[in-house]
């Protein structure tokens, strides 16, 4: 697999940082997560209402393995640094200063491995006036203006699912960074240090929005941008089964393809004249009434038009394209079964990565993994006392 032969040590707890290294261990590397004493973790899972079940379901911890250290204990901090010597990547997503505390920041482990590439992924960075601020996915799509301009004019912001921060301005974002500071190890012979904000992850995902008011003045205001709704040929339709359809006919001939199929040829000239989009919308909103969502598909299948469902979850862990992509997958569970998972999305065509193992339980491979920087049996012993 692409990453075979990459070791990553993580210290995460929290969706960005997981996501993250299941991408690198989706493509072959050996992640190992140091993950709190056993009687900790239960705490947590019981205060969040984490089961068993669901994390074995998690995908955030598939082909990894676990060991369980309390990093304040000096001995076991020691067996934390005998894993650093021997990896390529440290990932951490505690509080800033948390780790500096902890006595294993970057300058600590730069001392023993000036090659490991370290990234810190918090939700404002490491430095700037928000740096202790706590927050969450939500806070940090705010923070970068993303918020305010989802939703329709004078109706609450729509609070998206926890994506756009968590997992792509934070793990993916964090996850592209650690293999361009890799690769530019390989000319250099360094490793560097990482540091990666949720809330600036975000503000570059929005930078076509971003430009777009730099340009103009006009600042991106909730279903008034072409991309948010302000178009008829970009928005949600509603259908007679109170299913919705999603139209993106921006390009003009696939707005004429659509404008002849729903017999209104008279609008594929005036796709961007803003005075007619009240009556345009009008018209499509009665017109896609007219018959149920599956029945206009049905209709417009192979006539070059831009219109797809508006699924659920639950539809589109069924759709038969998602299936043939490979992108719901089974995995064996030592104690659960057979359970599901979200699938691979990168395919490579030499080294393909795959779900090979369901996330372990918590300190799994302890000894595992510790026999293998050299610890002894005895010294392993006294850490599971």
């Amino acid at each position: 697999m692409p990453l075979t032969g990459i070791r990553v040590v993580d210290l995460s707890r929290h969706a960005p940082g997981p996501y993250c290294t299941m991408l690198m261990a989706d493509l072959g590397a050996d992640v190992i997560v140091v993950e709190a004493p056993l009687g900790v973790a239960r705490q947590v899972d019981e205060e969040m209402g984490v089961s068993e079940r669901s994390k074995a379901f998690l995908p955030m911890g598939r082909n990894k393995r676990s060991v369980a250290l309390d990093l304040k204990d000096a001995a076991m901090r020691e067996a934390f640094f005998r894993l650093v010597d021997g990896a390529d990547v440290v990932v951490e997503g505690f509080r800033p200063g948390v780790v500096g505390r902890l006595g294993i920041d970057y300058d600590a482990v730069k001392r023993r491995n000036p090659g490991l590439v370290y990234c810190s992924i918090s939700g404002y960075g490491q430095t700037g006036p928000n740096v202790d601020l706590p927050g969450h996915d939500l806070n940090y799509i705010s923070q970068a203006g993303v918020l305010g301009a989802i939703g329709w004019p004078g109706q609450p912001p729509s609070i998206p699912l926890n994506i756009l921060a968590d997992f792509a301005g934070g793990g993916l974002f964090a996850a592209f960074s650690i293999l361009a500071a890799l690769i530019s190890r390989r000319r250099t012979g360094l490793g560097q240090y990482i540091d990666m904000a949720m809330s600036d992850g975000v503000l570059s995902l929005a930078c076509l929005a971003a430009s777009d008011y730099l340009a103009s003045g006009v600042p991106p205001r909730p279903g008034e941008y072409y991309l948010n709704g302000a178009y008829p040929c970009y928005s949600v339709y509603a259908a007679s089964d109170d299913k919705w359809l999603s139209v993106a006919c921006m390009e003009p001939w696939f707005w004429r393809n659509l404008c002849q199929l729903l017999d209104c040829e008279a609008y594929a000239e005036e796709q961007f004249d803003a005075q007619k989009f009240p009556e345009i919308f009008v018209f499509l909103r009665a017109k896609f009434r007219e018959q149920a969502r599956d029945e206009w598909l049905a209709q417009f299948k192979g006539r070059e038009v831009c219109v797809t469902p508006v699924y659920d979850l639950e539809e589109a862990l069924e759709d038969a394209h998602n299936r043939a992509r490979g992108m719901i997958v089974e995995v064996e569970h030592p104690e659960q079964g057979e359970i599901a998972q979200i699938g691979v999305a990168p395919k490579f065509s030499l080294t393909p990565g795959r779900v090979r193992t369901a996330a372990p339980t918590p300190g799994q491979h302890t000894e595992e993994v510790l026999r293998e920087v050299g610890l002894r049996d005895d010294e392993i012993a006294r850490f599971r006392r």
